[in-house]
């Protein structure tokens, strides 16, 4: 169009502010990456419960045990942390906020630290597997509460997936709980509040893991965690309490590293990915991955309906998955 036909416009007038482009829909490697992070960070999560009962054996308590596994994971955290925060820099993105670093703080005490306390004192009462079933009970309370105050929906794929995987679950907790008598039902009901206070870390890190990046929200989550055990360990204990046996050491490091470093942020890097539906859903391997292992490490017997059940998890898993990546 020629200059003289185009519309005249006033440049005192208040300029309209620019609006955003739209934000370009993830490609379909980006989100089955995190599956993929979804699964591995399930995996590696369904090790703590093995591990806990094989330090248990040496006679130290729940709250020693989670001490530990947070002072060791420590350095980790600030190495890394310290790496984003550069990075961040570098690239002009700026600091977090304030408000931000305080609700990621929040969001680590309630997922690593209330839920992790919870998880540690149910496992001196049940086995490793019936824990990992409780456990994961979590996605239910994902779909719930993100349907009840977060405004998610419900797809009939995620309903039948459920459906499907915690039928196996049913199953197999159904069996165990019979046999178990009183102490499963209390271990049972700390684990429950582990699972519920897990679903809601997951719903409160969704968006800020996508404000704060997964790297850095990790580090302050879970230094902020790291904090609450070792204030925890220090009213409740004297520190020589910290001096126990190089074989609770050594499982100790593989809980910071192998159970809580690395599967935080394979979880987190799925989050930032999928939704936590998808990956609440996804973690329902971790029981069938906890069966095998304390099978195999700890001696608990599998019998024909834990295999049932894990056949259930594996199919309601599977169909799940396949049916996202279409």
């Amino acid at each position: 169009m020629p200059d003289d036909l185009r519309p005249q416009i006033d440049m005192t007038a208040e300029t309209p502010p620019v609006l955003p482009a739209p934000t370009a829909a993830p490609s379909a490697s980006y989100v089955r990456l995190g599956y993929v992070f979804a699964a591995v960070g399930a995996i590696l999560f369904s090790t703590k419960a093995v591990a806990i009962k094989l330090a248990y054996q040496e006679a130290v308590d729940a709250e020693t045990l989670l001490a530990l596994r947070m002072i060791l994971s420590l350095p980790f955290y600030f190495v890394i942390g310290g790496w984003s925060l550069r990075e961040r820099l570098a690239t002009g993105r700026g600091l977090p906020t304030g408000k931000l670093v305080l609700a990621a703080i929040g969001t680590g005490l309630l997922g690593y630290w209330v839920a992790s306390y919870l998880d540690f004192l149910g496992l001196e009462y049940i086995t490793a597997q019936i824990e990992r079933m409780i456990l994961f009970t979590y996605p239910i309370f994902v779909v719930i509460f993100g349907t009840m105050f977060f405004g998610q929906p419900i797809t009939r794929r995620i309903v039948v997936a459920i459906a499907i995987s915690y039928s196996g679950l049913a199953v197999i907790f159904g069996h165990n709980i019979v046999e178990g008598g009183e102490n499963a039902v209390i271990g049972g009901l700390l684990v429950l509040g582990c699972a519920i206070a897990f679903a809601l870390y997951q719903l409160f890190a969704k968006d800020l893991i996508t404000v704060v990046g997964p790297r850095l929200f990790t580090c302050i989550a879970m230094t902020g965690a790291a904090a609450g055990a070792i204030l925890q360990f220090l009213v409740t204990h004297p520190a020589s309490a910290l001096m126990v046996s190089t074989r609770v050491w050594l499982i100790s490091i593989f809980l910071a590293v192998g159970s809580t470093v690395l599967p935080s942020f394979f979880l987190n890097a799925a989050l930032q990915r999928i939704s936590a539906q998808a990956n609440a859903t996804i973690g329902t391997l971790s029981p069938v991955a906890t069966i095998l292992l304390a099978w195999a490490i700890l001696g608990e017997t599998m019998t024909p309906i834990a295999w049932l059940g894990t056949a259930l998890v594996m199919v309601g898993v599977g169909w799940f998955t396949l049916g996202g990546r279409k």
